[in-house]
């Protein structure tokens, strides 16, 4: 199915318009109809962590899990939305309540990497089914710049069904803004997807409370 920027650009418009007024910054999202392509094969899970080049205005809120002192002073330097020591996860560990409500709270998990088998037992229950396993990063790494870029990170996954929705950003940005992160993640699919983007039949733009409007090729 081709894609460009121009019928991207109109349906976006046309689901802005058509979003309604609300009370809070909607998302956008890209919603995609796979086709032609073996649910029960390697082929048919798909699960991406992509890199959008314009934040969007809900940004990743991100949970840093940390051992050595130099980390956690880092991270917590860095502005991560919370920071979890090895004290917290032990605390954590069997409180099923309290550990959901971590994986709903935040986006992204990002972990120092001799950590990740206590993490694993931990938090993987968890997160696992969400998509948000922990990225495991050596201590020495630069975590400002790793919280920076997982900011605007997105996962696009494909699991038991033949579909993709994604977020590319929300209402309040700019239309060439949520083309870019849109295009951003097609590029990805089309890399990922045995026949590329000629896999996909049908494409849709929707906001959170809006209808879907289909980008016509």
């Amino acid at each position: 199915m081709p894609l460009d920027n121009k019928t991207i650009t109109e349906a976006i418009k046309q689901a802005k318009a058509k979003s309604g007024q609300k009370k809070f910054n909607q998302t956008v999202d890209l919603i995609l109809d796979i086709v032609e392509i073996d649910m029960k094969a390697p082929e048919g899970k798909i699960q991406e962590v992509v890199e959008l080049p314009h934040i969007t205005g809900k940004p990743n809120k991100i949970c840093v899990v940390a051992s050595s002192g130099d980390f956690i002073m880092k991270a917590k330097n860095s502005e991560a939305d919370k920071v979890l020591e090895r004290a917290d996860l032990d605390m954590l560990a069997g409180k099923k309540k309290e550990l959901r409500k971590l994986a709903q709270e935040y986006d992204v998990f990002i972990c120092e990497a001799p950590l990740m088998p206590l993490v694993g037992r931990t938090l993987g229950p968890v997160l696992g089914p969400r998509g948000k396993m922990p990225i495991p990063v050596p201590p020495n790494a630069d975590i400002a710049a790793l919280i920076k870029k997982h900011r605007k990170t997105v996962v696009v996954r494909m699991r038991a069904q033949p579909i993709i929705q994604v977020s590319v950003g929300s209402e309040q940005m700019k239309d060439e803004e949520l083309v870019d992160n849109t295009m951003t993640v097609l590029r990805v699919l089309d890399g990922k997807l045995k026949r590329g983007l000629k896999n996909v039949k049908y494409a849709f733009i929707k906001t959170s409370m809006g209808e879907p409007i289909k980008i016509k090729a």
